[in-house]
């Protein structure tokens, strides 16, 4: 189906497309065929910076859980039994601390609409039935349409390479994210979390890597560039906004 047919998205993904190709075309005669590319990283960068002010409500809100996680344990453990007075006096613990659980979720919500508009306009086929112009843009000889795993499995050495080097970059960031989190959790109580659970949390920094050999290469750009972003956004903003009962709650 083509994207600019969908209810009141639609505009925005033709839009969105027909104005990423006019930036490529304006560098175009001065960075060549690295234009299409570093105009993606580039509309990402924006795009992650311009939602600065939401990662900053998520960082404090996963500040104050901090903050609030001894007594939220001791909470668990004395009310372990009672699963209906722990839910009453977990969310009056969060009342008289000033803290909403949720929040730091809407920063999630929010950049939904924007990322999903960029990723159909990088990945349709069509718009207002016609080719989309980001279709005939390439990276080391592989389509912006096209998925960079498939790609390096039946393209040149070039898109191997390129998908390897999407693979290493995206394993240092889910690298360096599961240390992040792994000294985080120092001098916190022990969650009470099935052992797959805990499993599968360690692994999450890594997820990114199958979307993105799977997900058209414009797409994968995206991907890539704003999980590094995160990667060294989060660190730093944690050092800028948490105070020392967050960071070594008592």
């Amino acid at each position: 189906m083509d994207p600019s047919s969908y209810f009141l998205v639609g505009p925005l993904i033709t839009a969105a497309a027909r104005g990423i190709d006019t930036l490529i075309g304006m560098l175009d005669p001065a960075l060549g065929g690295a234009s299409a590319p570093l105009v993606i990283a580039a509309i990402t960068l924006v795009v992650r910076a311009a939602l600065i002010p939401l990662d900053v409500r998520m960082t404090r809100a996963e500040g104050a859980r901090r903050r609030l996680a001894p007594q939220l344990a001791a909470l668990r453990a004395r009310w372990k039994k009672r699963p209906e007075e722990l839910q009453k006096r977990t969310m009056q613990l969060y009342r008289d601390a000033g803290v909403s659980p949720l929040a730091g979720m809407g920063s999630m919500l929010a950049q939904a609409p924007i990322v999903s508009v960029l990723y159909l306009a990088l990945i349709a086929a069509t718009l207002d039935g016609e080719p989309n112009p980001l279709v005939r843009y390439t990276l080391a000889g592989v389509s912006f349409a096209e998925p960079l795993g498939a790609a390096a499995l039946t393209g040149s050495g070039a898109a191997l390479l390129l998908a390897a080097g999407v693979v290493v970059s995206l394993s240092i960031a889910g690298w360096v994210q599961r240390q992040t989190m792994t000294r985080l959790q120092r001098g916190l109580p022990a969650a009470d979390m099935p052992a797959g659970v805990t499993r599968a949390l360690g692994v999450l920094p890594f997820v990114a890597i199958v979307p993105a050999l799977v997900v058209p290469l414009g797409a994968a750009i995206y991907l890539v560039v704003s999980t590094l972003w995160s990667t060294i956004e989060r660190p730093l903003l944690r050092r800028i906004l948490w105070s020392e009962a967050e960071w070594a709650p008592q």
